[in-house]
């Protein structure tokens, strides 16, 4: 690794975890690693994403470009329709390296169509809102959904899919669906009968994993943002974390901190970020780590804090409550933009001491404060530092959270790559839905 690389910060756990005690589950992690990478652990017909940036065909990065080119030409909205991991991956890329007001700014600015998200909750007020703000305006959608029947965004498709035949007829209304799914089932059924646009999800990832395919990759690049530099930094994330083996791995000593914090009753995990654009890659990283690990009545819960918004409602129990919790923070080094606190001549509020210096260098004191005060109130941190929010950084990011998410669930004994408490409320659902 290098100083242009991510960092994986510990300092602050010294006094939580003994590096004797990292070193004593070394042979467990490495243990982790050769099932993980010989394919012989829990749900190996789901490691398609193992290396995946290294084999991902540049064929397939060309046709979505192409396709993305496409849309940015001909539509005004583009709608992603999909749930969990058919949307979070993309959002969270769309918010960290796009325009925080995105769909607010001048076309001319944008360069591309608004894009919102469907599908992702059986709200009819949210979609009819959805429906009024697209009014008459040029509108493409790619749904997502790797069987086609997944409840959500089936009917949302139903109601988008509805729309676009009765204003462009079933010719125009397929020049304006694309299909990202599975190699079998029924929305690829549809797409070959309709003649839909079509990406494939691979069979042997799961949806969780899936970001860095063109269930991720699509929409982000109908936003105009780079996609080729978005694989470079994963594949940058191949070469660190999977061929290093502990301890010089950092997505090893992330899974092995949190796996020795968790066996010390440590049953919560917050991450915390200090930039409002981390949220949805929150909800990408709670999906990743949640649906990963809670299982066989064991697992880390994921919980996620903005901060310093949030140290003004749970600052008070992350400091002062059960000791039951770990913080993750999350620290941009180099923001986007930055600017200089100006000078009062009255300093009515006190902070003159202040002008001069930047809001981030603001923002980085409250981030050492926060670790210090939580530190000496009995509450670990761990703290991953991103030089700057670029796409390729994005890429490398991603592979840290996947790799270090398989080792973890591996050391914690259960499968990392299946979901059957998923399948539990469904199962629920279609029954008291078919009464």
């Amino acid at each position: 690794m290098n100083s242009n690389d991510i960092v994986f910060d510990t300092h602050a756990i010294s006094d939580f975890v003994g590096e004797h005690e990292v070193k004593a589950l070394e042979a467990q992690v490495l243990a982790a690693h050769e099932k993980l990478h010989r394919y012989e652990g829990p749900g190996r017909e789901y490691l398609g994403w193992l290396g995946w940036p290294l084999h991902c065909g540049r064929e397939e990065v060309e046709q979505i470009i192409r396709v993305a080119r496409q849309v940015r030409e001909k539509a005004e909205v583009f709608v992603v329709i999909g749930i969990g991991g058919s949307y979070l991956g993309a959002r969270s890329a769309l918010d960290l390296l796009g325009h925080s007001l995105y769909n607010q700014l001048p076309k001319e600015k944008r360069g591309g169509p608004q894009i919102y998200f469907a599908g992702c909750n059986l709200s009819a007020t949210y979609l009819t809102h959805l429906w009024e703000l697209i009014g008459e305006k040029e509108l493409v959608i790619n749904v997502i959904s790797k069987s086609g029947t997944t409840l959500e965004p089936a009917l949302a498709f139903r109601f988008f899919r509805t729309m676009l035949e009765q204003r462009y007829g079933k010719i125009g209304a397929r020049e304006r669906i694309i299909a990202t799914t599975g190699e079998t089932g029924a929305l690829r059924q549809l797409a070959r009968q309709e003649g839909y646009e079509t990406f494939t999800v691979p069979g042997d990832i799961g949806g969780r994993y899936s970001v860095l395919t063109a269930v991720g990759l699509l929409p982000v690049a109908v936003a105009g943002i780079d996609i080729n530099a978005i694989m470079a930094g994963a594949r940058h994330g191949c070469k660190l974390y999977d061929e290093d083996r502990p301890p010089n791995n950092p997505a090893y000593r992330y899974a092995a901190l949190r796996q020795l914090l968790y066996r010390k009753g440590k049953i919560i995990e917050l991450l915390a970020t200090y930039e409002p654009s981390f949220l949805y890659f929150t909800e990408w990283w709670k999906q990743l780590f949640g649906e990963s690990e809670g299982k066989d009545q064991k697992g880390i819960y994921p919980a996620g804090v903005n901060f310093t918004t949030d140290l003004h409602s749970l600052g008070q129990f992350i400091q002062d409550g059960y000791r039951n919790l770990f913080v993750t923070t999350l620290w941009l080094d180099k923001p986007p933009v930055d600017r200089d606190i100006p000078l009062l001549t009255e300093d009515m509020d006190g902070l003159n001491f202040l002008a001069h210096k930047t809001m981030h260098y603001v923002n980085g004191k409250a981030c050492a404060g926060t670790i210090m005060a939580h530190s000496a109130g009995g509450v670990p941190n761990l703290k991953i530092i991103i030089p700057e929010m670029t796409p390729r950084y994005y890429g490398q990011l991603v592979y840290f959270f996947e790799k270090a998410c398989a080792i973890s669930g591996y050391l914690l004994g259960v499968n990392p790559f299946d979901q059957p408490g998923v399948e539990a409320y469904k199962n629920n659902m279609f029954a008291l839905l078919r009464e």
